[in-house]
């Protein structure tokens, strides 16, 4: 049986309805149907910097930071965008995501924005940790300005969120790639797949899947 079998047979057994998580642990991956994603409380004022919101896979992957009884499932999705222009001010993300092994919610979320490293995450440039609008997993996070000069950069979105009490969020992703293909790490490596530093997302959960679903908010010029 193929690793791609093996996550997506977990991810589908593992699936419920409602607030209690129906697995024992944690697993990797969310397959669903595609669906149309709506936003609460987007700040509509501010102009869209870059978009990456369509072509819905019907995949999430987990982008999580569970409680301290499932550190070793503590991971993150992270993708790159291009400032376009001399001078970005970000001041929201939008990020579309799925519950599932439970309905949530997220406690808050943590965004964080790196450098490019030669087409990998590279270097952190700042980090926020803000309790969004949530709606059934897709959040709207206003953030601090964060000013970003011409050229590339990653964006991680990583959910605050006890396994056992809400189940776990997926990170929805395209059924495209743009730019570089996304990245992923598990630190404590508790879904087995080696990927313990950043790495090709789909070389660590190999379903298929694009990069992930996200929409940068602010000013430009």
């Amino acid at each position: 049986m193929t690793k791609t079998v093996l996550f997506a047979t977990a991810a589908v057994l593992a699936l419920s309805v409602g607030g209690v998580a129906s697995a024992a642990k944690p697993v990797s991956v969310s397959l669903h149907h595609a669906k149309a994603h709506t936003l609460k409380g987007a700040d509509r004022s501010a102009g869209i910097l870059y978009d990456q919101s369509n072509n819905d896979s019907g995949i999430g992957i987990v982008s999580q930071n569970f409680e301290s009884s499932f550190d070793i499932y503590d991971a993150a999705a992270a993708d790159d965008f291009t400032v376009t222009g001399k001078k970005w001010k970000v001041t929201e993300v939008d990020a579309f995501g799925v519950y599932f092994n439970g309905s949530g919610p997220a406690r808050d979320e943590n965004v964080t924005f790196y450098k490019d490293n030669n087409g990998s995450v590279g270097a952190q440039v700042a980090s926020y940790t803000v309790a969004g609008t949530d709606n059934f997993g897709s959040f709207t996070i206003p953030i601090h300005k964060t000013k970003l000069k011409k050229g590339t950069y990653w964006v991680s979105v990583q959910a605050n969120l006890d396994f056992s009490a809400g189940g776990e969020w997926g990170w929805e992703n395209q059924t495209t790639v743009e730019g570089n293909p996304a990245q992923w790490e598990n630190p404590g490596d508790g879904f087995a797949t080696g990927c313990t530093t950043w790495t090709t997302e789909t070389t660590c959960i190999p379903d298929g899947q694009g990069d992930h679903m996200f929409t940068l908010r602010g000013t430009g010029r």
